[in-house]
């Protein structure tokens, strides 16, 4: 790995053919790239590959099972680890594979898929009507072992199948809106003054959860933070000398590995703390004691009860079920989903030392998603798929851009979920562990969109209104929401379904905000930042179409362009947009 960063320039295809005049632009964008260790076209070695995409997997792992957990009440099988782990090896299985189907045909930008809580809402409202709440008589109590059973696993599999329904007809949304070219179409109207309060909420929306889980014990959140930020902060330049074996030789090379993995390594000594503390009972046994969430052993039981081997399938619970009210209310959330994911992809190619996403990425993006929402209803996960935030700002922490770890992270969810105990392992994560690493990663995410301002001339008096009013009512509006639930009162309850759940979202309400008020106050391109920010729009592009950008499609871009017709298909390389 010697020289590979010094070297790094020369070899990237995207920042050879740039064509941007702007000489501040340019020097601005050589200093992104080299900050990287492995930007988003390079090729780690392949343990290295495996190691980087286990810490995604790790990073991943609290979003992901936390919808099933989520679920499990409403569904009535909240006291059935047996379910339970099936709906999780169903849904690590299905993020695995849309992960791998973003990385390589989608954005092609290094961003894991997984459970999205932007459907969670609208299924929670579903699954709260009269016809679907839980009956005494499918919950008893085992008198013998006092374990919790099912004893009607018909009723639970219908309510999923409703939900499945909902998902599988409102993903076809985000495909048409991907793939038709809308999203394109849209992104007129989208400035550094409408992105910066999307981004920016994403990760300050989430302080409450992030909140919740260090107060259960915020020694251990304090010391989580502290070890990450040791490691990504003040020792990433120390290189640790290890053993490898290439070309038939022993040697040692040096590798920064606390730079590659600081945010695994914090997570796993203070899990190691945690688990040491737990075996000397210095945490309290009791539920009611402060620190007893730090303990290891409070889920070890889900190790036992979860399956060695589970493969899901599609239509596993049975043929889905479609009604109206149930699809409205999901298509708000796909709505929501959308926006946010459109914030990650600019967050994400800021990252991985790639141009900002050009037209046909953003379409191919949105439309991948659809049909991974579309995976995600026919497998049974009660729930669809998105960008996870988390692991996108690991990439601004680690300095790892790389499309391969990414893809590796995705077959590593696939193969880690067909077995059930190994990822019930990490349900043992204590939460403060995972509250310091959200202080850390929801932090970074927030700082990235702030730093999207570098566009907007903040003397003006009219961006800083538009910033302020649209992120401070993102906060405002759907705090009082959620409140004053059943507020929203129209009549039709999927319209009020639909208009809870686009208010309630911080990220949809700020961004929303921004956008319209960006748009309808007058001011200058210069002033409003979008004639820089639109030209970082189109720096993927090379020089007279020629070449091949980090987000190309594989292996046909260069046929696609031998093609007249494709510059009219606007999910395709070769797409040209008519520019006013």
């Amino acid at each position: 790995m010697k020289g590979q960063i010094e070297k790094f320039f020369d070899n990237n295809i995207e920042l050879r053919n740039l064509n941007i005049s702007d000489p501040i632009f340019t020097e601005n964008y050589k200093k992104s790239q080299v900050e990287l260790i492995y930007a988003i076209n390079d090729k780690p070695p392949w343990y290295l590959c495996i190691l980087l995409a286990f810490q995604h997997y790790i990073l991943a792992f609290g979003g992901i099972i936390a919808i099933p957990l989520i679920l499990a009440e409403p569904l009535c099988v909240k006291h059935d680890n047996t379910v339970k782990s099936q709906l999780m090896c169903t849904i690590f299985f299905v993020s695995g594979t849309c992960t791998i189907l973003q990385t390589t045909f989608g954005t092609r930008l290094p961003i894991l898929q997984g459970g999205t809580f932007s459907l969670i809402t609208p299924t929670l409202a579903i699954l709260s009507l009269p016809q679907w709440k839980c009956q005494v008589s499918e919950v008893f109590i085992s008198n013998a072992t006092g374990n919790f059973s099912i004893n009607n696993t018909v009723s639970w599999q219908s309510r999923m199948r409703e939900i499945q329904g909902a998902i599988i007809v409102a993903s076809f949304l985000q495909v048409f809106l991907g793939f038709s070219g809308l999203i394109g179409l849209l992104i007129k109207l989208i400035g550094p003054l409408s992105i910066t309060p999307t981004i920016t909420l994403i990760g300050l929306s989430l302080f409450g959860e992030a909140g919740k889980k260090c107060g259960t014990h915020w020694g251990i959140a304090v010391i989580t933070v502290a070890l990450i930020v040791i490691f990504s902060q003040y020792m990433r330049h120390i290189e640790v000398p290890l053993i490898s074996y290439s070309n038939g030789k022993w040697k040692i090379s040096k590798y920064p590995v606390f730079k590659l993995f600081p945010v695994l390594l914090g997570m796993c000594l203070s899990w190691l703390i945690c688990f040491i503390l737990t075996h000397f009972n210095v945490f309290p046994s009791s539920p009611a004691g402060y620190g007893f969430a730090a303990r290891t052993d409070i889920n070890i039981d889900a190790i036992e009860n979860s399956p060695w081997f589970h493969i899901p399938y599609p239509g596993q619970w049975g043929w889905p079920t479609i009604s109206l009210s149930s699809v409205l209310g999901m298509m708000s959330g796909i709505l929501s989903s959308t926006v946010e994911s459109i914030g990650d992809y600019y967050t994400c190619a800021k990252l991985s030392g790639a141009s900002n996403p050009p037209i046909h990425a953003l379409n191919r993006g949105i439309g991948m998603e659809g049909i991974g929402c579309l995976l995600a209803g026919i497998w049974g996960t009660g729930n669809g798929t998105t960008s996870y935030s988390q692991n996108i700002a690991a990439l601004g922490i680690t300095k790892v851009g790389s499309r391969l770890v990414m893809q590796t992270a995705g077959i590593l969810l696939i193969i880690l979920g067909l077995f059930g105990k190994f990822g019930a392992i990490f349900i043992t994560i204590p939460e403060p562990v995972i509250g310091g690493m959200f202080m850390v990663m929801f932090g970074m995410i927030a700082a990235v969109g702030i730093s999207n301002l570098q566009y907007v001339d903040l003397n003006s008096s009219r961006n800083l209104f538009v910033l302020g009013f649209s992120m401070f009512s993102g906060f405002v509006i759907p705090t009082w929401l959620e409140n004053n639930p059943g507020a929203i009162s129209t009549g039709v309850m999927e319209l009020d379904q639909t208009i809870t759940v686009l208010l309630t979202t911080k990220m949809f309400v700020a961004g929303f905000l921004g956008c319209l008020l960006d748009n309808t106050i007058p001011g200058s391109d210069e002033e409003r930042g979008t004639s820089a920010w639109h030209k970082q729009i189109h720096a993927g592009k090379t020089n007279g179409g020629v070449g091949q950008s980090c987000y190309d499609l594989p292996f046909v871009t260069k046929y696609l362009r031998r093609l007249s017709w494709t510059r009219y298909i606007p999910f395709l390389p070769t797409f040209q947009m008519k520019r006013n």
